[in-house]
């Protein structure tokens, strides 16, 4: 009685796009291109292979900043190798039992980097408190020198990243981890500037504590829509009311009932409902006009389940 399928009569003209409705194959073919493989992979090779140089740098120099951009850039390479993994993992096809393949794998890996952006973010702040009640000399020489390059690996991986940060979560999460590190090697820079000029020390946490605001920014942001898509939220760009108002807009709909509207991954919306048609001979109408109304939504995976008046009523009284 409640079988959730897709309703298609024969010869029914309307495709549903690139997201095939088979039990084994939904997550065929939905990774990342080949152009984003690579991309991530030589930000993954510059990334790591600075790290090292920076953390070198920022032990010798006693730079707060440096080590703290050096723990960040220390996430970034976490953040991208798990990119790539997920890149690679989302495009195993699909099985009887995981029908949408593992495209949820990339919701994971953005809620994971957008969580290790926040605990990272409390350590510098801690620390930056600490040196800021009581300052250590730092070597601003080797500070700028190191913290330069920094800034420069961040800028070609940030460069690297852009062109294909939205068209994932995954691949976001990875992008704004190299773009707050960028931020952070900006500050690191001012503030290896005002030590080696003027001596002033408490630059060094000043600046990591402004660092820390900005990380935490986009880390909350990443986090925050990566949960919701775990708990299946509406999509906040997508109105619940708009989109009854116009399935029962339907000719033949008499009203419609639990809906629901969720994101599987990104830029795959998927949309389930019950609808009330009494005439029979309406059914293929409305199945045709509820996949062309839903596309103005940008929603692409559909299910409608049809129901008569007396099946509501009946489930109305087994689950009031």
């Amino acid at each position: 009685m409640h079988a959730h399928s897709h309703t298609h009569a024969p010869g029914h003209p309307h495709s549903h796009g690139p997201h095939s409705h088979g039990d084994a194959g939904v997550g065929d073919g939905r990774g990342p291109d080949r152009q984003i493989v690579r991309r991530l992979r030589w930000a993954l090779a510059i990334t790591a292979i600075f790290l090292a140089a920076e953390v070198v740098g920022g032990i010798l120099s006693n730079s707060l900043a440096l080590v703290a951009d050096a723990g960040h850039m220390l996430t970034d390479v976490a953040a991208l190798a798990l990119s790539l993994f997920v890149a690679w993992f989302s495009r195993q096809p699909g099985t009887p039992q995981k029908t949408f393949g593992y495209l949820r794998w990339e919701i994971l890996a953005a809620f994971l980097n957008g969580a290790t952006l926040l605990l990272i973010s409390a350590w510098i702040a801690w620390e930056a408190v600490l040196r800021l009640r009581a300052p250590e000399p730092v070597l601003g020489p080797l500070m700028l020198a190191v913290s330069v390059g920094g800034l420069v690996v961040n800028l070609i991986a940030a460069r690297l990243l852009h062109p294909t940060s939205g068209d994932s979560l995954n691949v976001r999460g990875a992008y704004l981890h190299v773009l707050s590190d960028l931020l952070g090697s900006v500050g690191t820079v001012t503030a290896a500037l005002l030590v080696s000029f003027t001596g002033w020390s408490r630059a060094d946490p000043i600046v990591s504590l402004i660092t820390v605001l900005l990380i935490v920014r986009g880390a909350w942001v990443l986090v925050r829509e990566s949960v919701d898509v775990l708990l299946e939220s509406t999509p906040a760009h997508i109105s619940l009311g708009a989109v009854r108002a116009q399935l029962e807009a339907i000719p033949g709909v008499e009203s419609v009932h639990d809906l629901h509207v969720w994101t599987v991954t990104s830029g795959m919306v998927a949309m389930s409902a019950h609808a009330i048609v009494r005439e029979p001979e309406r059914q293929q109408h409305v199945l045709e006009h509820v996949h062309d109304a839903m596309r103005l939504f940008g929603i692409e995976h559909v299910t409608i389940q049809i129901e008569r008046q007396e099946m509501y009523e009946r489930e109305r009284h087994l689950h009031p």
